[in-house]
């Protein structure tokens, strides 16, 4: 059953935004992003009336009601998907996400998600991410692989969310890009928001984004003009790692949007790595570490995932392209 909660705004709480109000609310123990969620779901009123906007001003003397929904079966089709679970209690899941799976139901996308194959394996998860998102706290591209944490419970949910907005959550991914970084490691900082000509890509280039840090450090560098990277996310935007390199012009090898479609003309002595980038089916990128604080616990766990077998064929031909060089 849902539980409701009604709170009257006082004077000194007037002019206040919705969802900041309600954030502060010990009894939610809700973050804003979540708060704005409920919003989007028709779960929060100021004065019998559903709001439109989790930044409406409040006034004082307005009653302001929120709809908590309780963990419930998802309408979701739940598929028999195989899964690789590297850890599972009561709260949460770790799951190694394989590339070519999409997080969750999306036009275009409603079966074969990695939320369809959770329901099939668990009936119950967090309900503040939506029907459509339940239990997931972040996400992964369609073309990246790695490790996803997914919240069991709303109380593992909003101890995660919060975790990833204090930039606690350790992220850490593997790459393999074209070219030679500026420097052995390093910070972007940027703002990230939509691409101001094709609405389906993010970019670096806007005024109106949302601030995202990535930090990197050079693991090696190839001669024949790649590198491979380690990459720790401190924010979490869109696209983030993927804009970002592109940004700097060394795009994620065989990243369709944001990279080249196919291997430079230079690549093409090198048979076997070339091979092994056309065989390449999505962007070079690997989410490799995860560690975070357990809701119930209160300890750190931190799980690691190996290379996929892509990436790691591209890796050896690219190691063998320089004893090649050598030869």
């Amino acid at each position: 059953m849902s539980r409701s909660y009604q709170f009257i705004v006082q004077p000194d709480e007037a002019r206040q935004r919705l969802d900041r109000f309600l954030s502060r609310k010990q009894a939610l123990d809700l973050s804003r992003s979540q708060i704005q969620r409920l919003v989007e779901m028709d779960q929060v009123a100021v004065n019998g009336q559903t709001v439109a906007k989790a930044s409406a001003l409040l006034r004082a003397g307005d009653r302001v009601e929120i709809i908590l929904p309780e963990p419930q079966e998802s309408r979701i089709l739940p598929q028999d998907i195989p899964l690789d679970i590297v850890y599972e209690d009561e709260s949460v899941i770790v799951v190694n996400k394989p590339a070519g799976m999409v997080v969750h139901p999306a036009a275009g996308n409603y079966t074969g998600t990695l939320v369809n194959a959770l329901l099939y394996h668990c009936r119950f998860l967090s309900g503040i991410g939506g029907e459509l998102r339940p239990g997931i706290v972040h996400r992964l591209d369609k073309g990246t692989s790695g490790l996803l944490v997914v919240a069991k419970t709303d109380a593992a949910h909003r101890s995660l969310s919060e975790q990833i907005k204090a930039r606690t959550i350790r992220r850490v991914y593997k790459a393999i890009v074209y070219g030679k970084m500026p420097q052995s490691e390093g910070e972007i900082e940027t703002l990230i928001g939509r691409h101001p000509a094709d609405r389906k890509k993010m970019s670096t280039l806007t005024k109106k984004g949302r601030l995202a840090i990535t930090r990197y450090a050079v693991e090696e560098v190839f001669s024949s003009g790649f590198s491979l990277l380690r990459l720790c996310l401190q924010t979490g935007r869109t696209h983030q790692i993927r804009v970002h390199l592109s940004s700097l012009g060394h795009p994620l090898v065989a990243d369709p949007v944001y990279g080249r479609r196919s291997p430079p003309l230079s690549v093409r002595k090198h048979q076997k790595l070339y091979q092994a980038i056309v065989d390449l089916k999505r962007q070079a990128l690997h989410a490799e570490l995860l560690g975070f604080i357990h809701p119930e616990q209160n300890r750190y766990l931190e799980f690691t995932a190996p290379l996929p077998q892509d990436l790691a064929n591209l890796l050896d031909a690219l190691r063998e392209s320089e004893g090649e060089r050598h030869q």
